[in-house]
């Protein structure tokens, strides 16, 4: 009999402590905290991300607008200028950005017959761009592409493209300034 009001002692303590354990909300805040910080944390990063990513873009259409009035008043022209001077000048608006700048930056420049020209030109194919200042007077569509990469999973998602890659795109047409009397013909087709 002893042992048996022993057991339904220790039984009633054990059913006391899982009762004191279901009514305790010590931890509660610390679980609740658990299930949002996960979804947060992710949100805020995502937010930083975007952040940096239009950071980015601005800095790509700032750095080719000042870099692309050296095609347009023929100073790249005059000093025999080619792709990487181009590439360099456009880098040095960018210098936040460091030596990934080279590497991650594709530019195209092409002279076209027309503005309407401009309308339904596709993006160029990997390593199919081409360099092509032309001369006074030409019609200029100046491309900048430039590869960021995503961390935030979500994001990637969200903005499509190649796992990993945004490609940040930039574009200006003009028409270069009439700096001299002597035409120049169309490098690029």
């Amino acid at each position: 009999m002893a042992d048996q009001a022993r057991h339904h002692r220790q039984l009633l303590a054990r059913l006391g402590l899982l009762r004191r354990f279901a009514r305790a909300d010590d931890g509660a805040a610390a679980i609740e905290f658990a299930f949002v910080a996960i979804p947060f944390l992710l949100l805020v990063f995502a937010i930083i991300e975007l952040g940096l990513a239009f950071l980015v873009s601005m800095s790509l259409e700032n750095a080719l607008a000042n870099a692309d009035r050296t095609i347009r008043t023929g100073a790249l022209q005059a000093s025999n200028g080619d792709v990487a001077t181009f590439k360099t000048a456009v880098c040095g608006e960018m210098s936040w950005l460091g030596a990934s700048c080279a590497t991650s930056l594709i530019l195209d420049v092409r002279v076209l017959p027309s503005f309407a020209q401009t309308a339904n030109l596709p993006p160029p194919a990997d390593g199919k761009t081409c360099f092509d200042p032309g001369g006074p007077k030409s019609i200029v569509l100046v491309r900048g592409y430039y590869k960021w990469p995503l961390i935030t999973p979500l994001l990637q998602e969200a903005v499509g493209g190649t796992p990993g890659d945004r490609r940040i795109t930039f574009a200006a047409v003009f028409a270069n300034e009439p700096y001299s009397e002597t035409p120049v013909p169309i490098k690029c087709t």
